[in-house]
């Protein structure tokens, strides 16, 4: 009898995609099968050849692009040379998970679909395009695609004589177990977070502890809106950029709200713990120390702060053992309870500590084990780099907006990661940010001659701050810079160095204030206006046009 193995290979950027993943991973078990789930670029692509089954669940990002952990196998999949019947013995599925307001809607599925069936894989079945745009988001068209791809593969892989599918109100065992340590136990490790001598250039894995240097804020105290320019220092990380490019910062909880989640779940943030995974070839989570503690794990790892899944409900309902509770839990992991927890949850933005705290019955019952199933990791932040190295040697900055707003709520939201960069004070000793640089999407003409024309309201103006600077340092001086804010009292960003360099004749600058005269003045009015100018950039001196917003 065939073997009943499933791969599981996902691309993801937020996450969705990684949890319908391990969606369809638990699904597999439940029918018995050996299934592995794994990201894309961590998947040794050169096995595909050697797979009889994958499922491939992947999201479509910006403008038709593949996330960023599925980027080395799509450019190995696109190669020449690889043979049309490489992958003839592959059965397969793509499941994409897009947003149709954008033109590009899943575009990497549809692509992905189609190259694995040049290359000679069986598609299982049309390709599914989950939709965020739909009422009841990209569900919707997943819970019939899955049901009918399980009875496609069970058609090809049977159950085994003997064997029932696992029952849905059966508990699936944890991915992870976990082992408290004797609270006399040395520690291997000393302190826990050491910031680690470089072994290459910083990456996710190994993000590099910046210092921030300075944090200021940008805004006048009585705007609105809280913006910061934070410097950090990365003397002797190795990291290099240039003007476009993103540096990625890895967040932290905010010490009340891990008291809180301790305090809910009765844990002792200060017990040490082991990890070992519940089947083998399930790897560890790269970015837990071992042993850890509790407080670490939830400070670090666990984000607590996020806006629970539909998957979150459903594990939550098998442990809980008030009935009220359990019933309102099967509801929101139900299909025909989506629009009930899209009003619960995702309208107000509810967070998944918050939620716990509407469930204290359930919550004090979670086995900590279960804790990694449950919980998804906290995502790296993107932002762009407002500053060049040319300008600023071993120094990133970034321009940056404090999130915070109301729903129906009465606690504001509050962004995790920019709460957390704006209450650093580097006055108050050694504050360190672990960081990593990427490339960004934004290339600056090589040729010295070729002007740039940018489009930057608000904070959008970051990438054209290090594009100037960079730009000025090599002595260029074809910059023509359109900047909206509200108040030209309140939120004119940088307007000291804008003017300096206008005075230098480095800088053409349009500013657009929208709220400093009865009628509102945007970028776009001040675009029209100088419609001669930009014109005469464009037609006979080849100017390149960028916009961030």
């Amino acid at each position: 009898m065939a073997e009943r193995k499933l791969l599981v290979l996902f691309g993801s950027q937020t996450g969705t995609a990684e949890d319908t993943a391990e969606r369809i991973g638990r699904e597999a078990k439940r029918r018995h099968f050996q299934c592995r789930v794994e990201a894309l670029d961590s998947y040794e692509v050169a096995n595909l050849i050697n797979e009889l089954l994958v499922v491939f669940v992947c999201a479509t990002t910006g403008q038709g692009d593949p996330p960023d952990n599925m980027k080395m196998f799509w450019r190995f999949l696109f190669r020449k040379n690889l043979p049309a019947s490489s992958l003839c013995q592959l059965d397969y599925a793509v499941l994409g998970l897009g947003d149709s307001s954008y033109p590009k809607f899943n575009f990497v599925a549809k692509k992905l679909h189609k190259r694995v069936l040049q290359l000679g894989g069986n598609p299982l079945l049309p390709v599914a395009l989950g939709d965020d745009q739909h009422d009841l988001g990209p569900d919707a068209v997943v819970d019939p695609w899955l049901l009918a791809l399980w009875d496609k593969i069970l058609t090809l892989y049977p159950l085994p004589p003997g064997l029932e599918i696992i029952n849905a109100d059966v508990r699936l065992p944890p991915k992870y177990t976990l082992q408290y340590l004797a609270e006399d136990s040395p520690d291997p490790n000393g302190v826990l977070l050491q910031p680690t001598a470089p072994r290459a250039v910083p990456s996710e894995l190994h993000p590099f502890a910046a210092r921030v240097v300075s944090n200021q804020r940008v805004t006048a105290e009585s705007h609105f809106q809280d913006v910061r320019l934070i410097e950090f220092d990365v003397t002797g990380s190795g990291i290099t950029f240039s003007a476009g490019d993103v540096v990625m910062i890895q967040p932290q909880n905010c010490s009340e709200d891990v008291q809180q989640f301790c305090q809910l779940l009765r844990l002792d943030p200060d017990r040490r713990f082991v990890l070992k995974p519940t089947e083998p070839g399930t790897s560890l989570p790269a970015l837990l120390p071992q042993p850890c503690t509790i407080r670490h794990l939830v400070t670090h790892y666990l984000d607590i702060s996020c806006v629970p899944r539909r998957s979150f409900f459903e594990l939550l309902s098998y442990f809980s053992t008030n009935e009220l509770e359990r019933e309102k839990l099967q509801e929101f992991s139900s299909a025909q309870g989506q629009e009930e927890l899209y009003s619960y949850c995702n309208r107000p933005r509810r967070t998944t500590l918050e939620a716990l705290w509407d469930f204290p019955h359930t919550t004090c019952a979670i086995p900590p084990e279960y804790l990694l199933d449950l919980i998804p990791r906290i995502r790296p932040r993107a932002f762009s780099i407002a500053s060049s190295m040319l300008a600023h040697p071993d120094r990133i900055q970034i321009l940056m907006a404090v999130v915070r707003y109301k729903t129906r709520l009465s606690k504001p939201r509050r962004g995790l990661c920019s709460t957390w960069l704006a209450s650093l004070d580097p006055e108050q000793g050694d504050v360190r940010v672990p960081l990593w640089v990427k490339k960004g999407g934004m290339k600056f003409p090589a040729d010295p001659d070729t002007p740039v024309i940018m489009i930057g309201p608000g904070t959008g103006v970051a990438p054209f701050r290090a594009a100037i600077e960079e730009r000025v340092a090599q002595g260029r001086r074809g910059n023509c810079l359109f900047f909206g804010c509200r108040q030209k009292s309140k939120d004119f960003y940088c307007q000291a160095e804008w003017e300096e360099l206008v005075t230098k004749g480095f800088l053409t600058l349009f500013t657009a204030f929208s709220r400093d005269q009865e009628e509102k003045v945007y970028v776009q009015h001040r675009i029209q206006e100088n419609r001669r100018l930009v014109w005469e950039l464009l037609g006979s001196r080849r100017a390149h046009v960028y916009l961030a917003g």
